[in-house]
């Protein structure tokens, strides 16, 4: 991941009841190979966070949609009219409101202009210190001060590639989206000038949801239904784990090398609202999982999520209840009975 440009300012807040201030960078850092490697664990534990996904909003100007928001100091350094030192000396300045707001500690803003591949990101993250332990080189144990990559609680990354190509895509940026943390993520989507563009957990479930349907409408063998969800899962997570969002058409070709539009045709006829990249929910894809069971001339396969709402294990009596029978089995229960 090549760096073009790496700064980091201080943001300082003596306590919950003081304002923050910032001490900006006068320069660039200059690009090493610790800075790279710092980039790829930010990268990682970046991804692992719960996020929301969205989009610029545009401000009307004499009927013409114009930038608003961040996304006119970024504009304007990209276009050369501002360098990265000052582009983010202000964006740093524009996020001051939500630190007061929301945040107690004082924090290094890792502000970073880097290249994946082809693709063009910039990416920033209040990153917080915690005290540790280290060993000399004459075996003394002293105390040592390191960033805090997992405590992460304000970053957002922005795919410059997607945005300024003026692609139809509503998910380009994705900002930090913790538990519990829901009013801070407005309030930075806020001072971003941002919008949600797309439910990522929503989606992830529909998605699950149109699988589950696929695999039972296929009537597939347990085995090859616990290969084609082994196969989701992992494609899923490893977009999740790059940034990237859920390609339907790709999955569809990746699930069924026969029939590589099968899956997708599923997904379109069926009509489950899905968008054709979807922003994966990694809290959600751990969740799912397929539950099996073969014993006495009987199989049963069936999703987790199903447990609790169409399926009910009672333990004492040791039963499952079916509560929605799926179609295939009850015609076939019918023509038994008739």
């Amino acid at each position: 991941m090549p760096i073009q440009h790496c700064i980091v300012h201080d943001i300082d807040k003596a306590g919950s009841d003081q304002p923050a201030s910032l001490r900006p960078a006068t320069a660039e850092l200059t690009t090493t190979a610790l800075l790279e490697e710092l980039l790829s664990r930010f990268h990682d534990a970046y991804h692992a966070k719960t996020k929301a996904w969205g989009h610029f909003v545009t401000a009307i100007d004499d009927q013409a949609e114009v930038p608003a928001g961040l996304a006119i100091l970024l504009a304007d350094y990209l276009d050369g009219k501002r360098d990265f030192t000052g582009f983010t000396r202000e964006t740093a300045e524009r996020l001051l409101p939500v630190v007061d707001a929301h945040l107690s500690v004082s924090g290094h803003l890792l502000c970073i202009d880097y290249h994946q591949g082809e693709t063009h990101y910039f990416t920033l993250a209040l990153l917080h210190q915690r005290e540790g332990f280290g060993v000399t080189d004459s075996l003394q144990v002293v105390p040592a001060t390191q960033l805090n990559l997992a405590r992460m609680s304000l970053g957002l990354r922005i795919n410059l590639t997607q945005w300024r190509d003026g692609a139809a895509s509503r998910h380009y940026l994705s900002w930090i989206h913790d538990r519990g943390g829901k009013k801070l993520s407005e309030d930075l989507a806020s001072a971003l000038g941002a919008t949600e563009g797309i439910d990522a957990t929503g989606e992830t479930r529909a998605l699950l949801k149109a699988f589950s349907d696929y695999v039972e409408q296929e009537d597939m063998p347990e085995e090859q239904s616990r290969e084609k969800t082994e196969a989701l899962i992992d494609y899923a997570n490893e977009q999740a784990g790059r940034g990237e969002p859920i390609t339907l058409e790709e999955l569809s070709e990746l699930l069924d090398e026969q029939q590589p539009k099968a899956f997708y045709d599923h997904i379109r006829n069926a009509d489950y609202g899905l968008s054709p990249e979807i922003p994966p929910d990694k809290r959600t894809l751990r969740q799912f999982r397929r539950f099996t069971g073969r014993a006495g001339g009987m199989s049963i396969s069936f999703d987790s999520h199903l447990l609790g709402s169409s399926i009910e294990y009672d333990e004492s009596q040791d039963r499952l209840i079916i509560k929605q029978v799926p179609k295939q089995l009850k015609e076939q229960l019918k023509k038994r009975q008739g």
